[in-house]
């Protein structure tokens, strides 16, 4: 026995050589950076799978030299640029294996047997392309990447990956990726639509209670000149043009009233007013007030501007269904392009008057036909009687164009579909105010479809019945509820009479017996 031990047999000899071809079977870990992927190699795989997940952090990441002892870093590739980082993000989003990840497994974990993962797809979808690696995924290996996590300055070192740049690529890697499942594009921000609408409506009513103010104001002064002057601006302007009723004679006023009835009426009302005097402290706080109602209103204008430009880049279609700001208040509503997109006809079709859908429906009576859509203009064209229909029309249509508009990924605005449904749903209300139905139109606009056939009245086979005349019964036969009136008539006729006769009876009776007793 002991001359065999020291002189080893031919096969054992080979035995060695396979061992030395296959080496013994080791676990990798693949850690996902911001930065690029990295393997680390487990040193001692059995006491891994002895130490318990609790005691897991104490035993391998207790100190600097524990950490480097028990992992070591086999291999970092970097990504190449920001599309290469946000391609393979999206990839280990959706738990597939990138090519650049495939490459490098296959380069660095070819001797590998066991490979540490955090993600159950993702280690799936290895194994199925990797078929010699056997993918591991549980709650310690999830405890073993909280501590990679939290040493990655250890392990990695300063030459490889300082803390610095790794924060500075995360946050570039997260705009990156943020930008790309959204689709960004500065266009197609509805944020700016949501806040554009509001913020315009919130100007109207601020105008309106300053330009009332201001009416109210001067009008102690002037009471004449806000039947005159209907118009806010030009009634602010001319406070701030004139000031005191008494320059009115003498002012031009023609580069803001272009209507010169207008003026001649103004400055004859100045000479015969019937307003107190004010001081020139007053006056000046009322222009001031008056500056401020010209302000806001140029700033509307500008904003409402913006606003239709907006709109026309991010949802052509629906601004030629329904406008400008019917559409951008109904984005606001709905609180996003995508969450309108989502939402189906019926609700775009009611979208604004939900206390009244249910009210209607704690009530049990009927519910509202119309929201925010009524005041579209292809409504308003309607007859009362046919706003209902119009708008269900409308809302189906509206649904379409919003769906198109939130979820093409074209760059050029395609106003096709919005040319489309604008021309069908005309055509449709014609239909209904009593008119023709015209043909529909194709995305060129050009007439394709036939008309619809006219109804043709079928020719009256039958000939003449006149078994189907109609008599007239109530003339020749009497019905026993008229029998029964003309009986209680003659009664009561016969019933008076007999009164009648009774009284005179008794008036006769009573004259005979006073000239016996004289």
């Amino acid at each position: 026995v002991s001359t065999r031990c020291q002189q080893p047999s031919h096969q054992h000899n080979q035995l060695l050589r396979c061992l030395d071809q296959y080496p013994i079977a080791k676990m990798l870990v693949l850690f996902e950076t911001s930065a690029g992927y990295s393997l680390f190699k487990l040193n001692n795989e059995k006491k891994f799978k002895k130490t318990d997940e609790a005691e897991l952090g104490e035993t391998f990441f207790s100190s600097e030299k524990t950490i480097q002892k028990n992992l070591t870093l086999v291999n970092f590739q970097p990504f190449s640029d920001t599309a290469d980082a946000v391609s393979a993000a999206t990839a280990l989003a959706e738990g597939t294996m990138s090519k650049s990840l495939k490459s490098m497994l296959k380069k660095h974990a070819s001797d590998a047997t066991t490979l540490a993962v955090s993600d159950k797809p993702l280690g799936s979808s290895i194994q199925s392309s990797l078929t010699h690696l056997s993918c591991v995924e549980n709650s310690k290996v999830q405890e073993l990447y909280r501590g990679i996590r939290t040493h990655m300055s250890d392990l990695f070192g300063d030459s490889t990956l300082s803390g610095n740049d790794l924060k500075a690529m995360q946050l570039g890697l997260s705009h990156s990726l943020s930008r790309y499942k959204l689709k960004f594009s500065a266009d197609k921000v509805d944020t700016m639509v949501v806040q554009a609408v509001g913020l315009l409506d919130d100007l109207d009513k601020e105008i309106n209670i300053y330009a009332m103010r201001t009416r109210e104001w001067y009008g102690w002064h002037f009471p004449e000149m806000g039947k005159i002057v209907a118009d806010h601006v030009q009634y602010a302007k001319c406070i701030l043009t004139c000031g005191m009723r008494t320059e009115y004679a003498a002012t031009d006023f023609s580069s803001f009233i272009e209507d010169e009835h207008v003026v001649d009426a103004l400055k004859s009302a100045a000479q015969i007013s019937m307003g107190t005097e004010i001081s020139e402290a007053d006056i000046d706080h009322i222009k001031q007030l008056a500056a401020q109602v010209v302000s806001l209103m140029e700033y509307r204008a500008q904003l409402f501007t913006y606003l239709k430009n907006r709109m026309n880049a991010i949802a052509p279609n629906l601004t030629l269904l329904v406008g400008e700001l019917v559409g951008a208040r109904l984005i606001s509503h709905a609180g996003s392009l995508i969450n309108l997109a989502k939402a189906p006809a019926s609700t775009v079709q009611i979208l604004g008057a939900e206390k009244a859908l249910f009210r209607a429906l704690k009530t049990k009576s009927d519910t509202p036909k119309y929201g925010l859509i009524y005041h579209a203009s292809l409504i308003g064209q309607a007859a009362p009687k046919n706003k209902g229909k119009i708008s269900r029309v409308l809302a189906a249509k509206t649904s379409l164009a919003v769906r198109v508009d939130a979820l093409s990924e074209e760059t050029t605005a395609d106003t096709a579909i919005g040319y489309e449904c604008r021309s069908k749903v005309e055509a449709r209300l014609r239909q209904l105010e009593g008119g023709s139905l015209p043909p529909s139109a194709n995305k060129n606009g050009e007439l394709t479809s036939k008309k619809t056939s006219k109804y043709v009245q079928p020719e009256d086979t039958s000939g003449y019945n006149p078994e189907s005349d109609m008599v007239d019964v109530s003339t020749s036969v009497e019905t026993p509820k008229a029998e029964k009136k003309k009986k209680n008539k003659k009664e009561k006729s016969e019933k008076k009479k007999r009164k009648a006769d009774d009284i005179e009876s008794n008036e006769v009776n009573g004259s005979s017996d006073k000239k016996k007793k004289k």
